[in-house]
């Protein structure tokens, strides 16, 4: 899981926690403060009553549910439970409820059954609050109840809960969006880093990686990358130059021994035969560090033009080989074009058959076909073949496998490096395709322009050398 998502996912869980927290806190809150407002009200409209009954019957005193007689001032309401009854067991019917009488006899009470008044529809039970209150007459103690709706704070709760069923998820909803889009724009420099180190490569060691102005943690990400590919380019460069150095200056001493040994007396001809061999070697070897070493650095393709491909190899395939035994097929599709350095374009042909002679049994076939704007050479041997734990490592440098070491006849290594190296630098590449039995190394260039269409039947070019 990515770090946006993480962090996204994280920030969200946090706050539908506080929120959760928040909202149960005030609905506590909330629903305490509306309690408390509903009694004080229903404790006023008790007071009232009980104001309208001490002026009508005269002084006594108000007695709470078990028969103290507490101070009674203007104004002030002592909570009392719901369903009280008065002192001694008489049930005195409040006012406003059917059949309360007023002390002296006078009459119903206000609001009551009897007079014929009717304040409305009574409210459900859970929906009204009710205080009674206590007071002694001369007739003996009556008790007047006070009654407050709850209908207004059931409804503010009501309002309160559906506003945090749909708004909390709706808040998180945002919180996570905008997460998203934070995140997404901070960790937008590290793409780009990430982005252009996967293509720097060993011949791209010039390039670096985007500095964003933020002076945060991120640019001295950046900074110190950028630091570490000039160290790494330094190193690298002074590397390639000490190896074309070394082959460059190999070179004239190598050919001023061959010459001295060609030169020798009839006497010395079998030694110096076989010393000429080994000068032959070194000079190839040192011929293909010097290119090798030219190719990393990424130096530009000498003479470039546009070739026809399958002339090339053709030219290149006929050549005599050590192995007089293996014979080589040639089944190519001519005028496939494309623009590269004919030079390099042999060297690679050569050293890839080269290497199918040397480990084939008996023969090898060389295919140049095209496909989708790209022209495919293929070259095949009957070998033993290339496992496939083997099939990226045969094309590092000085790398034979086991089974080639005994009949290796010169070879050093670098002839598979040295034709993906050129195969690359003409924006193609070179692979080990699985085949059995034997090898099959697979080249691909793009073309640059359209085969010649060909009569049927002239389509390619076959040859056995």
């Amino acid at each position: 899981m990515g770090v946006r998502l993480t962090t996204t996912l994280t920030a969200t869980a946090a706050v539908a926690a506080a929120l959760c927290l928040a909202s149960i806190a005030l609905f506590t809150a909330l629903d305490s403060s509306l309690t408390a407002s509903t009694t004080e009200l229903a404790a006023n409209d008790a007071n009232k009553q009980l104001q309208l009954l001490k002026a009508e019957s005269g002084p006594g005193d108000a007695v709470d549910e078990k028969g103290t007689t507490p101070p009674f001032e203007k104004g002030t309401v002592p909570p009392f439970g719901k369903g009280a009854v008065p002192p001694g067991g008489k049930g005195a019917v409040p006012p406003g409820g059917e059949g309360a009488v007023p002390p002296g006899g006078k009459g119903p009470m206000p609001g009551s059954a009897a007079t014929g008044e009717d304040d409305g529809p009574p409210a459900p039970d859970e929906a009204v609050l009710v205080v009674r209150r206590t007071f002694e007459t001369a007739e003996g103690p009556v008790t007047v109840t006070g009654r407050a709706s709850r209908a207004p704070a059931l409804a503010a709760m009501a309002t309160l809960r559906n506003l945090l069923i749909w708004g909390v998820p709706a808040l998180l909803a945002v919180v996570a969006l905008f997460t998203w889009l934070a995140v997404g724009r901070v960790l937008r420099p590290v793409s780009a880093i990430r982005a252009k180190v996967a293509d720097i490569t060993a011949n791209g060691l010039h390039e670096r990686v985007p500095e964003p102005d933020t002076r945060d943690e991120i640019a001295a990400l950046a900074r110190t990358v950028n630091a570490t590919l000039d160290r790494l380019q330094t190193s690298v460069d002074a590397q390639r130059q000490f190896v074309a150095d070394a082959a460059h200056e190999l070179r004239s001493p190598l050919a001023i021994l061959r010459t001295r040994l060609e030169l020798a007396r009839p006497a010395e001809k079998p030694l110096a035969t076989a010393a000429l061999d080994d000068v032959a070697r070194l000079q190839s070897l040192a011929a293909d560090l010097l290119l090798l070493a030219r190719l990393d650095a990424g130096e530009p393709l000498s003479r470039t033009e546009e070739l026809d491909l399958a002339q090339v190899v053709a030219e290149e395939a006929v050549r005599k080989r050590p192995r007089p035994d293996v014979h080589v097929y040639l089944d190519l599709t001519p005028d496939l074009l494309l623009d590269g350095s004919a030079d390099q374009l042999r060297r690679l042909v050569a050293n890839l058959v080269d290497n199918a002679v040397r480990h084939a049994s008996t023969s090898v076939h060389v295919t140049l076909t095209s496909a989708g704007g790209h022209a495919v050479l293929d070259v095949v041997d009957d070998g033993p073949g290339i496992p496939p734990e083997h099939h990226t490592t045969v094309f590092d440098r000085f790398t034979r496998l086991d089974h080639a070491r005994t009949r290796d006849t010169g070879g050093s290594g670098l002839g598979l490096p040295i034709a993906r190296n050129i195969a690359r630098a003409h924006g193609g590449t070179l692979q080990v395709v699985p085949h059995s039995p034997g090898a099959r190394l697979r080249a691909v260039f793009p073309l640059s322009g359209r085969p010649v269409a060909y009569p049927p039947g002239d389509l390619a070019v076959r040859a056995r050398v």
